[in-house]
């Protein structure tokens, strides 16, 4: 039988082909076979009275789903599917093309960062995502026919009495409650497509039409030549199909997901859609199709109740026939005791290319991408008109049956594409990253858009990442996006990581050194600035830092005291204008007016060791050791300067100084922040674990990170040191609990210490393995790290940061490199743009 239908068939389609080349009109003889009747009230009506409603998805992006968000996914499409009433088909299309990544060399910033990053990732080939779900309406109660009655070989026009309005606006409900339904959970977002966007306007080509003739988005309208034989040809592209449609084709088992190997590791498997593999995961211009039949279910378990006692009759003929009553039996038993959905499915790709060479190279990806779905790789040739025709938007209906095969919806909705590409995002306020799979550059807003969500309260982050993971790189690369979208950065930088940023943007860097080291006024107040309690509270956290000890508690007389102190301090200074607010006379104030005022008021020294208190802050009085350190005359103009970077490493080892210095240019920093009004200000602690591990600073690094919420700014807080996250109780209390971004760059090293790194992070078990995948499959022709970013335990993704060769060699941290610059450098006059250019030109020269 399968023999005759296929000679049919064959002859059918050349005498079509005949047709066509006869023809001297090739536009009009397409017009005469064109299935589409008419495109209006934003629906596609077909010239056999099929009622099409196109709408667009925007899905989850790949790599973001856990397990069971698959699972949660893949419920809501089967719980759609069961609103749907008999006789309606579901078309699932899904367009992945090439493209070029074309930067906005107009509109850009003209930064040298900006535009040498435009420059590198222009023309970077990228796979774009477009998907399209058509609902379509059968008239009346005709079943699918047969491909040799396609209406790509039978066009036919029926009298406009088989739709009426009413029946219109019922499955015009229907669609609504099934796209409400389809968006719940808020994994995936349904637009409906109007008139324009379905039939093409002048300027641009509608769904229809890009299908016909295989155009990309956004393309102009344009048409091309559709030739079957010898191969199937639109335009200059060759095209391959390949059909799912066979049950001897399909997979023992099929799910919601699957473990992707390549991200996946003994401690966490990482998931993926069940279908991934020919969707982004095929890196070729294809489209992939997917069709559900929706019938009547009483009807189709009667006919499956009759064939099964026929073939009971033919079981003892045949053992062929004995097994196939047993699948039958048991498809009747399952739908009947677990409520299934009977359907009738039919799944294809197609792959183009318009180099001829490419063909093998696009049947070998498109075979192993069916091969990794545990399907039976199958190519369509006699039957690929009609399995092209029958994917038409609005032409559904011309589905050949023996194309299907009977399924239930669970199984057939683990077939469809459930992820897409990456998505910009849609604030000005972002950062540049790239997606994992092909380097694609992507607008990420790692900060308002998150608060604008919901996802985090705070703008607060902390980075972790061990040495060699790229983590100086990234934050160069962070703390620069901010500064030339506005912002105000002041970093705290052990390891001098921020020095040649901060040349190239003009910035102030201080390092800390013997004969001129760094100096500090905490006690003065700028002109037009007021002593509020923030003020108060940061001297006190210093006083406290100066004075106690890790092991030594801090009681509440003594807090008290210290704000007495400082309160009559500044009312002295009031009525003395001549005597300078320094530590100096702080000191004297403490030594010989607060004295007598505890004297009188009976405090005991078990409540306050005044003596005790006086000598411990002694050397940093006078002609004390550190007695430069908080007595500076000259202010430093923080409140102008956009880009400052305090390099301490010289006393990254010292008990006392490193500490304190540090805590010092906090304070500067909320100075700076209470000042300017509706301005972005960040302040980044880089390896300053040592500074907050005295529980005395623990109450101001809280206070810090409150108080930075309330002023438009933020505190970034990185290490290297997992340890520490681990080990100290401070860091948990103080920064971990009030920081909402947790970013990890590559953390294989920590793998037997992550449960316990998972816990006091409070990361949920979705970003496990996310976490464990960094860097696990990097393409090695491309430099660039992953980097984890995890919003409140609500949103977690994994992107990459490639930097553009100017950016490399203006963040590295390589001694070696940073030789090169500075030599390139003095060779251009000084000019560090010019000489990291020049190096790049010497290195691509020596290369050639």
């Amino acid at each position: 039988m399968m023999i005759v239908i296929m000679i049919v068939t064959m002859v059918v389609v050349a005498a079509l082909l005949l047709q066509l080349k006869d023809s001297s009109e090739p536009g009009k003889a397409l017009e005469k076979l064109l299935p589409v009747y008419k495109v209006e009230r934003d629906c596609i009506l077909a010239k056999n009275g099929d009622l099409t409603i196109a709408l667009q998805l925007e899905l989850p992006e790949i790599f973001s789903l856990s397990s069971d968000e698959y699972e949660t996914l893949h419920q809501i499409w089967v719980r759609a599917m069961k609103l749907l009433p008999p006789g309606v088909i579901l078309h699932k299309q899904d367009w992945f093309t090439e493209e070029q990544f074309q930067p906005d060399f107009v509109n850009s910033s003209d930064s040298f960062f900006n535009s040498s990053s435009d420059r590198f990732f222009n023309e970077r080939p990228v796979l774009e995502h477009h998907c399209y779900l058509m609902i379509t309406r059968r008239a009346g109660t005709r079943p699918l026919s047969n491909a040799v009655f396609s209406n790509l070989l039978r066009p036919s026009l029926v009298a406009p009495g088989l739709l009426n309005e009413q029946e219109f606006l019922d499955f015009n409900d229907k669609v609504s409650q099934f796209s409400r339904l389809l968006s719940e959970g808020g994994f995936i977002k349904v637009i409906r497509l109007t008139d324009d966007q379905l039939a093409g306007s002048p300027q641009q080509a509608g769904l229809i039409e890009r299908y016909c003739f295989l155009l990309h988005a956004q393309q102009a309208p344009m048409v091309r030549d559709i030739c079957f034989k010898p191969e199937l040809r639109i335009g200059e592209n060759l095209c391959q199909l390949y059909t799912i449609s066979s049950p001897d084709d399909l997979p023992g088992l099929c799910g919601s997901r699957l473990t992707y190997d390549k991200y996946s590791s003994d401690k966490a498997k990482f998931p993926i859609g069940f279908a991934a593999s020919v969707g982004q995961l095929l890196s070729c211009n294809h489209i992939y199709n997917q069709f559900v039949v929706i019938e009547d279910t009483q009807k189709t378990l009667k006919k499956l109740e009759t064939k099964r006692r026929r073939l009971q009759s033919l079981s003892a003929y045949s053992r062929e026939n004995a097994i196939a009553r047993e699948a039958t039996n048991s498809f009747l038993n399952e739908a009947i005791s677990q409520g299934r959905l009977p359907v009738k499915a039919h799944f294809n790709i197609m792959v183009w290319s318009s180099d001829a060479d490419r063909q093998k190279e696009l049947r070998n990806m498109a075979s192993a991408a069916l091969a990794q779905m545990d399907v039976v790789p199958r190519q369509t040739i006699k039957g690929a008109p009609q399995t092209y025709w029958c994917g038409l938007p609005g032409n559904a209906g011309a589905l050949p049956a023996n194309e299907t095969f009977d399924t239930f919806a669970e199984q057939a909705s683990c077939f469809f594409i459930q992820e897409t590409t990456y998505k910009d995002s849609v604030s000005p306020f972002g950062v540049r990253l790239v997606d994992r799979q092909m380097g694609k550059p992507i607008h990420v807003d790692i900060t308002d858009e998150p608060m604008r969500k919901g996802w985090i309260s705070n703008r607060n982050k902390v980075v972790f990442g061990a040495s060699g993971s790229g983590k100086s790189m990234f934050m160069c690369h962070l703390m620069r996006s901010y500064f030339e979208l506005g912002a105000h950065a002041v970093i705290v930088d052990v390891g001098h990581s921020y020095e040649g940023l901060c040349q190239l943007v003009g910035g102030y860097y201080f390092t800390y050194d013997e004969k001129n080291p760094l100096c500090f006024n905490p006690f003065f107040i700028d002109e037009g600035d007021t002593l509020d309690t923030e003020k108060k509270e940061s001297i006190k956290s210093l006083l406290v830092a100066l004075w106690k000890k890790d092991d030594e508690s801090f009681k509440r007389s003594e807090y008290v005291a210290l704000s007495n102190a400082l309160h009559r301090y500044f009312e002295y200074i009031d009525k003395n204008p001549a005597v300078f607010p320094c530590f100096d006379s702080f000191y004297d104030f403490l030594r010989d007016q607060y004295a007598k005022v505890l004297s009188q008021d009976g405090v005991k020294e078990k409540d306050f060791d005044f003596d005790n208190f006086l000598y411990v802050l002694r050397p940093f009085y006078g002609e004390g050791e550190y007695g430069f350190l908080l007595n500076a005359r000259n202010r430093l103009d923080l409140f102008h300067q956009r880009f400052i970077v305090f390099e301490l490493d010289s006393i990254k080892d010292h008990p006392i100084l490193f500490p304190l210095v540090t805590i010092i240019i906090m304070e500067l920093f909320v100075s700076k922040m209470r000042k300017l009004k509706g301005i972005r200000k960040v302040i980044t602690i880089e390896e300053a674990w040592k500074a907050i591990a005295k529980s005395g600073m623990a109450e101001f690094m809280r206070y810090l990170y409150k108080t930075v919420r309330k002023f438009f700014g933020e505190a970034i807080t990185v290490s290297q040191e997992v340890d520490d996250a681990l080990s100290s109780p401070v860091v948990k209390e103080a920064i971990l609990n009030n920081a909402d971004t947790k970013i990890l760059l590559d953390m294989r090293k920590f793998q037997n210490k992550f449960d316990q790194l998972q816990s006091v992070m409070g990361m949920p078990d979705k970003g496990k393995p996310m976490v464990l995948s960094l860097n696990k499959a990097n393409d090695p022709k491309r430099r660039y790290r992953e980097v984890y970013i995890d919003h409140g335990g609500v949103s977690m993704k994994v992107y990459g940061y490639e930097p553009s060769p100017q950016e490399y060699y203006a963040y590295t941290t390589e001694e070696k490199e940073k030789v090169l610059v500075k030599q390139f450098t003095a060779q251009c006059g000084g000019d560090m743009k010019k000489g990291i250019q020049a190096l790049i030109a010497h290195q691509a020269k020596a290369s050639a």
